[in-house]
C-alpha cells in the first residue's frame, strides 16, 4: 500500500512541478497562472499537451522548442523533479500512519498532516525558484503557505489530539521569525522581511515535526547557506562583500531538520546521556 501511495504521490508532484515553472514565471510579474496558455516565449506557439509531459517531453525534444529549435531551459524538469521526488519523501514519510490509522480521526488527522507537509513542498520549491532568480520571496506564495500549514496542521491536531504538536508548532513559528526578525533589524540588508516572514512559515513545519527537527532545520539553513556562498566567493561567482538569496537555503534546511531533525538531534544529546 505504501509504494501505491509514494508512486501516486510522485506522479502527482510531477503534475504540480509543471505548474510551479508557470508560478515561478507569472507571479513575480503579476500575472494570471491560469490564462493564457502556456507559449514558447520566442515564438508564440502555444504548448502542446504531449510537449507538457513533465520531465519526459524535454528530454524527447530535447531541451527545445518544437516549433522555432529556441533552447529550454533545464531548470524546467529540475523543478519538475525536485517536486516529484519531494512528493515521494513526504509519502514515504507520513504515509503509513495514514495506512495503519486505527480510527476515523487518526486517518483524518495523518491524512491533513500530510497535505500540509505536500503544500510545503509545493510552495517550497516555486518559492526557492523565484528567489533565485529574483532574489524576492513574494508574499502571494508566502503567506498562503503560512496559512495553509496553521489551518491544516491545527485541523490535524484537533482531529487527532495532538495538542503537544500544535503548541510547538505555534513556539516554532514565533521563536524562528523572531530570530530572523532580530537579524533583520540589526543588520539591514543582510536578511529581508521576506526571509522573516518564510521563517515563520517553517518554523510551524519544524515545530509540528518536533524540537529536534525545529532547531536542525534552523541550523542547517545558516550552514547551508554560509557553504554555498563560499563555494560561489572561491570559483568568483560573488565577491566577498556580495549577497546570495536566502530563501532557497531556508528551504533546504527546513527539510534537512524535517528528514533528520529529531534522530540528529537525539544522538547528540545522547553523546552526553541526556536523551
Amino acid at each position: 500500500m505504501i509504494p501505491l501511495v509514494a508512486t501516486g504521490s510522485g506522479a502527482l508532484g510531477l503534475a504540480i512541478g509543471s505548474f510551479l515553472n508557470v508560478v515561478a514565471w507569472r507571479v513575480p510579474r503579476g500575472e494570471s497562472v491560469v490564462a493564457p496558455a502556456s507559449a514558447c516565449p520566442k515564438c508564440g506557439h502555444a504548448i502542446r499537451a504531449y510537449d507538457n509531459i513533465p520531465v519526459l517531453s524535454w528530454l524527447f525534444l530535447r531541451g527545445r522548442c518544437r516549433d522555432c529549435g529556441v533552447p529550454i531551459s533545464s531548470r524546467y524538469p529540475i523543478v519538475e523533479g525536485i517536486t516529484g521526488a519531494l512528493f515521494v519523501l513526504v509519502a514515504v514519510m507520513m504515509g503509513p500512519a495514514l495506512v495503519t490509522a486505527a480510527s476515523p480521526a487518526a486517518a483524518w488527522s495523518a491524512g491533513l498532516e500530510l497535505v500540509a507537509f505536500l503544500a510545503l513542498a509545493g510552495f517550497g520549491v516555486v518559492l526557492a525558484a523565484i528567489d533565485l532568480d529574483l532574489h524576492r520571496l513574494p508574499n502571494a506564495l508566502v503567506y498562503p503557505l503560512a496559512a495553509t500549514g496553521a489551518i491544516l496542521l491545527s485541523a490535524a491536531a484537533i482531529t487527532g489530539g495532538e495538542g503537544a504538536a500544535a503548541l510547538r508548532s505555534l513556539i516554532g513559528a514565533v521563536a524562528m521569525g523572531a530570530v530572523y526578525l532580530a537579524i533583520a533589524v540589526v543588520k539591514p540588508g543582510g536578511m529581508g522581511m521576506g526571509d522573516v516572514k518564510l521563517a515563520v512559515a517553517l518554523g510551524l513545519f519544524l515545530g509540528w515535526i518536533g524540537w529536534g527537527a525545529l532547531a536542525v532545520g534552523f541550523i542547517a539553513a545558516f550552514a547551508l547557506g554560509a557553504l554555498v556562498g563560499l563555494a560561489l566567493i572561491l570559483v568568483r561567482r560573488i565577491g566577498r562583500r556580495g549577497g546570495i538569496p536566502f530563501g532557497p537555503w531556508m528551504i533546504a534546511g527546513g527539510w534537512v531538520g524535517i528528514v533528520f531533525g529529531n534522530p540528529l538531534a537525539d544522538a547528540y544529546l545522547g553523546l552526553f546521556g541526556l536523551s
